[in-house]
């Protein structure tokens, strides 16, 4: 047997193999750090990106909702001028016509406020709902009459119909009626003076339909995919005379899939209409006897302590409750608000929060320690979710925001802020 020869360890093509390949090894080895380290770098890069992004959501939510408060804090002492101005003796046509203006307009400014700041709250997922059986009758109602006036001032004519009027849904009865009142609207300012505003429902086993139809400009075929994004509009004139910020139908639209169902807009084009369609699911709604309506109220006056340093308010709120036969005590501060409660003798407290040095939470934890069982209204210009929580938790049975409709607030103390006065035990 020959025997075999071993290759010699040092043969220079071998040695220089190797030594390229642990060159190939240790470059491709450097470069893989590179790109870790890119990665790494990225991936910071990234986390910082959101933290930042989270950090200017929050920033634009806080913002927005301190713009509300000032800004409702003048409409609140407008708006209660004008419901003073209703009431007054032997006014003129032309103040008539004055005060109805201011009416509609500082409504309108306050529903822009109410869309502007719902928007940021369902991006941030502040918003919950409060699911309970609602007639929908009840919800339509309600819709209307938040559009009326708009549809009146443009003599348009707006046709109900309601297919099954004892229906009752499950849902939040704030959220659906904000819902067809904003297509409402909506419908209402693409539609020409004089035009037709329709408003159909109907219910069947697949579950309810509701749709608002109009014969107004209609939605061009490049606008219409995207007629439920934010601030998306349609083409304006100059003028801008339809007016809005471009998120009511995109508050619809969020809300409308929270109760599990869904939106649709369809138009044949400029100057043929639209129709919107919203479907609520079975699951959520069943046939039912209508609810009883309830009992009127019967009005009677109260002893009321106010509590707002805003001073154009708490004129504007004094004067109003005194037209309605009620004894109203003004105090412009939280610490002197507090010692004319301690005296007692009052039946309703209204109470801002935002109350120098003494806050209004501060008063009614206090008043309530003291064992105060006088029924209490918060007023603030903030209108998130977790403002009204605070202000109930403090103490206070009913959390309002500026601005306050004043027949709303008529209303709640007359059935509510007397009734407790003459229960047991009540101080």
């Amino acid at each position: 047997m020959a025997d075999l020869e071993q290759p010699p360890l040092d043969e220079p093509g071998t040695v220089a193999e190797l030594r390229a390949a642990l060159a190939y090894a240790r470059e491709e080895n450097a470069q893989l750090r590179e790109a870790n380290g890119h990665l790494v770098q990225a991936t910071v890069n990234a986390q910082t990106l959101q933290d930042e992004a989270e950090a200017a959501n929050r920033r634009q939510n806080e913002f927005l909702a301190m713009l509300a408060h000032e800004l409702r804090n003048p409409l609140a002492p407008i708006s209660m001028a004008a419901a003073m101005l209703e009431r007054m003796p032997d006014v003129s046509p032309d103040l008539v016509t004055l005060r109805n203006v201011i009416s509609r307009q500082t409504e309108h400014m306050a529903r822009l406020l109410d869309d502007l700041l719902d928007a940021a709250r369902i991006s941030s997922g502040r918003i919950r709902l409060d699911i309970v059986p609602v007639p929908l009758a009840d919800v339509l109602d309600r819709a209307v009459e938040t559009v009326q006036p708009r549809i009146a001032e443009r003599h348009q004519r707006l046709e109900v119909r309601v297919a099954a009027p004892g229906l009752t849904l499950r849902g939040d009865r704030v959220r659906l009626t904000q819902v067809f009142s904003n297509l409402l609207a909506n419908a209402s300012k693409y539609t020409q003076d004089g035009g037709h505003v329709m408003l159909a429902a109907t219910a069947d086993a697949a579950g309810v339909q509701v749709t608002v139809t109009d014969n107004g400009t209609g939605i061009g075929a490049d606008v219409l995919p995207h007629i439920f994004d934010l601030f998306t509009q349609g083409p304006r004139s100059l003028a801008r005379s339809e007016g809005g910020l471009g998120v009511g139908l995109n508050v619809v639209r969020n809300l409308v899939h929270m109760h599990g169902g869904t939106v649709h807009g369809h138009s044949d084009g400029v100057g043929h209409g639209s129709r919107f369609t919203v479907v609520l699911p079975a699951g959520g709604a069943a046939l039912a006897a209508a609810l009883p309506a309830a009992a009127a109220t019967v009005h009677e006056a109260c002893r009321v302590l106010l509590i707002e340093d805003n001073v154009d308010v708490c004129d504007t709120l004094k004067g109003f409750l005194m037209l309605d036969a009620h004894a109203v005590t003004a105090a412009y501060d939280g610490t002197a608000g507090l010692a004319l409660a301690a005296q007692g003798g009052f039946d309703v407290l209204i109470c801002d929060i935002g109350l120098p040095g003494l806050d209004g939470l501060e008063v009614i934890r206090r008043l309530r320690a003291g064992g105060s069982k006088m029924f209490a209204v918060a007023l603030s210009g903030y209108g998130q979710a977790q403002d009204r929580a605070n202000a109930l938790a403090a103490g206070f049975d009913e959390y309002l925001v500026k601005p306050v409709r004043p027949d709303s607030l008529l209303e709640l103390i007359s059935s509510d802020g007397c009734r407790l006065r003459r229960q047991p035990g009540a101080q």
